[in-house]
């Protein structure tokens, strides 16, 4: 790897009449994320140029979006969305449950500083200023990174919380959120997952059936995501790719958020977890659904 030559190359792309959209799309995904951090300091030291600023004014629409995606550092993308999320038109609460429920403890205490360096508050009070009631209550939680993230599996504990749910959902008319939420957001993820084999035995279905009968909306998505990260991650973000392609029209977002962020983290389990689940492969699926180089750069990190 040499970022100049890569740098040369990505001028040479851009330089002139036109722009040669292939040559940006094979530079930019043969590299990983630190390398492009790399070509991006060379670039400009070697170019005299910047090219983020470069990338932009040549290339447009999601095509740019996902250039500038992958030119983009993982922590910042990360705290990126979650400030478009709360702060553009309208909050996407997919995003904001997306990002939190997935993330290790570590990296979302990364976001968490850099968030608050990059814009000057924090991104616990822009959630308190942006949700209301029982869902921003769960985001909150999950923005601490405070998760147990030892394998240490109690078992009187397992049985206990198992109990503690069931009491706070099917057994009694009303739903206790908080609990949900403390155990839910909380325990290590060995733990949880002892308890959702002993709930299955107390409540006679399994947890996710409860949440969607016990809860709704935001709430609902929001506790589903946790379960479903805990249990399988690839096929959580395989069901997010999914469903931003299925049926009419494109959540382009979503699309580009999740294979930009899994690309270099996942994808391989991802593709396996997508046609397993949905009798597809992903790149069919993204065939069919985009066009272009937004297409083209998109199966290329489909190729993980």
């Amino acid at each position: 790897f040499s970022a100049e030559q890569e740098a040369q190359a990505l001028r040479k792309a851009m330089k002139g009449f036109g722009t040669d959209e292939d040559a940006i799309i094979e530079t930019l995904t043969k590299l990983n994320v630190s390398q492009r951090q790399q070509v991006l300091i060379t670039y400009k030291s070697t170019i005299g140029r910047d090219l983020i600023d470069d990338l932009k004014s040549e290339l447009s629409g999601n095509f740019e979006r996902v250039i500038i995606a992958l030119m983009t550092p993982t922590t910042m993308y990360d705290v990126h969305e979650l400030r478009r999320a709360l702060k553009g038109a309208g909050t996407d609460e997919g995003c904001l449950i997306e990002i939190l429920a997935s993330r290790t403890n570590a990296e979302i205490r990364h976001i968490n500083e850099n968030y608050k360096l990059r814009y000057g508050s924090t991104l616990e009070d822009d959630i308190v200023s942006d949700t209301s009631s029982m869902f921003r209550r769960v985001l909150v939680s999950l923005a601490t990174g405070n998760r147990d993230e030892g394998t240490f599996v109690d078992e009187a504990l397992a049985q206990q919380d198992a109990q503690c749910l069931y009491e706070a959902g099917e057994k009694k008319w009303g739903t206790d959120e908080v609990q949900f939420m403390s155990i839910l957001c909380t325990r290590n993820r060995c733990h949880l997952l002892r308890v959702f084999d002993v709930y299955r035995v107390i409540a006679n279905k399994d947890i996710t059936d409860s949440i969607k009968s016990e809860m709704s909306g935001d709430l609902e998505d929001a506790l589903l995501a946790v379960v479903k990260c805990l249990r399988n991650k690839p096929a959580y973000f395989a069901e997010r790719l999914y469903k931003s392609m299925k049926g009419l029209g494109t959540d382009d977002s979503t699309l580009i958020r999740v294979m930009v962020s899994r690309s270099e983290i996942d994808m391989l389990y991802i593709r396996r977890e997508f046609l397993a689940t949905y009798g597809k492969s992903l790149h069919s699926f993204i065939k069919g659904d985009c066009s272009g180089d937004y297409r083209k750069v998109l199966l290329r990190l489909c190729g993980g």
